[in-house]
């Protein structure tokens, strides 16, 4: 079990070296950007709603230099194939796999207008697949900014702007219908801080936390079994908040409240909607608690969003059940689901001297199981996409 915070080394000067083996020269440049963990508040962000995630360590770099041609050359360490992607036939479908994400953020630029030019990239990706940190919206950032600069775009776009070219690219070119926290998360967020994200304002808080002043620690336990945003559980899930909105006559489930549920007749879209309603006052109610450093109720918080994600919006799994049970048995104070379901990780909020105790507990009980042995971490605050090199 690795219980060291920032364990995942930043391999800029690998990218830039494996770069230069392929390609024949140095890069133009080395860029990353981060996988998330969510806090709090899962799925209200395509409903409108709030969001509070974190950036991870753990992070996708790309290295890369403009050409003279029309085409972006890929490579990365972790797949053998290499691809080439001609931006005059971009198209949603024309590229699949892995490269689909670098060309849909290449596609989704140029469909807003800015002109791009061709290059040559190599990625690096260490936010670990299927773990429900977000890999896919840190490979889009991380490319999304590094394509920004090469084209030295006199209008480039910035921030949340940039966000939302990812998921762009990723809810039209890729086809998963995610909303706007991942890529948010990836490009906001900032060392030491939580992001308190109001979706449907556009407007966000970074919020301190400092887990080393207060003893405590975050726990991401990876349970190894995959998930997938572009699966049909996740898309009907959406469909369902979509259905609840429309039988109450509001444009979303922000504007919901606990009051309008009971006119909700289908019991399906009641347990969906109340989930959303909840979860959005839970995420408001985090975000006072911890302004006020109070820890305990935040991990109360923290435990009633995974109740709701499995009993109402239903999205979890066995595995993260069982880990979030043991986890509170053993100490933690706080423990839930984190990221779309169906898989993925669970987080725990315990204090420092607890974390040994409760990693053991998870991973016997794993055993026990027969399941596959968990990937354990303890995580800080990070920062978002950069310019590293």
């Amino acid at each position: 079990m690795n219980t060291q915070p920032d364990a995942a080394a930043e391999p800029v000067e690998a990218v830039a070296s494996a770069f230069a083996d392929l390609y024949g020269a140095a890069p133009a440049g080395v860029w990353s950007s981060p996988g998330r963990v969510n806090l709090i508040g899962e799925h209200t962000d395509y409903n409108n709603g709030f969001v509070m995630p974190l950036a991870i360590p753990d992070r996708v770099t790309v290295a890369a230099s403009r050409t003279g041609s029309r085409v972006l050359r890929i490579a990365s360490a972790q797949q053998e194939e290499k691809a080439e992607i001609e931006l005059d036939k971009l198209e949603p479908g024309s590229v699949e796999g892995w490269g689909g994400y670098v060309a849909g953020v290449a596609w989704a630029l140029q469909t807003k207008g800015y002109a791009l030019p061709g290059a040559d990239l190599y990625l690096d990706g260490r936010v670990p697949l299927g773990a429900g940190l977000s890999s896919s919206a840190a490979l889009e950032c991380a490319v999304a900014t590094a394509l920004i600069d090469l084209a030295e775009l006199s209008d480039a776009p910035q921030g949340l702007a940039v966000a939302q070219l990812a998921q762009y690219a990723e809810n039209e070119y890729v086809g998963a219908k995610t909303g706007l926290m991942d890529q948010a998360a990836s490009i906001l967020c900032t060392q030491g801080h939580a992001l308190l994200f109001d979706v449907l304002e556009l407007s966000t808080k970074q919020v301190p936390f400092d887990l080393d002043g207060a003893g405590l620690a975050l726990m991401v336990m990876d349970t190894r079994v995959a998930h997938s945003h572009a699966g049909g559980e996740y898309g009907a899930r959406r469909r369902s908040c979509e259905e609840a909105a429309a039988e109450l006559g509001v444009d979303s489930l922000r504007q919901a409240t606990f009051a309008d549920l009971d006119r909700l007749t289908d019991p399906v879209l009641l347990k969906r909607a109340r989930h959303i309603v909840t979860e959005n006052a839970r995420v408001v109610e985090a975000g006072q608690a911890m302004d006020r450093d109070d820890w305990t109720e935040f991990g109360r918080l923290m435990t009633a969003s995974h109740a709701s994600m499995r009993d109402d919006f239903e999205i979890t799994v066995e595995e993260i059940d069982v880990t979030v049970e043991t986890a509170l048995e053993h100490g933690a104070i706080g423990a839930r689901m984190t990221g779309g379901g169906f898989g993925g990780s669970a987080i725990a909020l315990v204090e420092k001297d607890k974390v040994e105790a409760l990693g053991a507990a998870v991973l016997a009980t794993f055993a026990e199981r027969g399941w596959k042995e968990p990937v354990i971490r303890t995580m800080l605050p990070s920062r978002g996409a950069s310019r590293d090199r």
